[in-house]
């Protein structure tokens, strides 16, 4: 039983001991502390490095192979619509491509002979 009594004397004197170590520790933190600052605590948004960065923008893997799943789907299912929706290509006939090219020649030597008349009358 005297045995129990000293150990724990022991024990608890080395307790108080360190205690006091810590006590003095954090008088000397406070001393550097108070000559290093400017005498005033920082207010407001913590600098950019204390403050914890949010994740944004990040998928579960099983996430984006839904997502892509479905996009696929989407595409397949707007080239099937386009597919379906095409028109034929309409071709023009040499004699009608002809005529235009006449009516066109025709419009080109009106205006031609108009700008002529103009530089004739000036």
């Amino acid at each position: 039983m005297s045995n129990f009594k000293r150990i724990l004397t022991q024990l608890r004197s080395e307790r108080d001991q360190l205690q006091q170590e810590l006590q003095q520790l954090d008088e000397a933190i406070r001393a550097i502390e108070a000559v290093n600052s400017k005498g005033r605590r920082r207010e407001g948004r913590p600098p950019r490095a204390t403050r914890k960065l949010r994740r944004r923008g990040r998928m579960s893997a099983a996430t984006r192979r839904k997502l892509s799943r479905l996009l696929k789907q989407r595409w397949a299912q707007g080239k099937m619509k386009r597919a379906k929706a095409s028109k034929p290509v309409r071709r023009m006939s040499r004699a009608a491509r002809k005529r235009i090219a006449a009516a066109q020649r025709a419009r080109w030597a009106k205006v031609k002979a108009q700008q002529q008349a103009e530089k004739k009358v000036a």
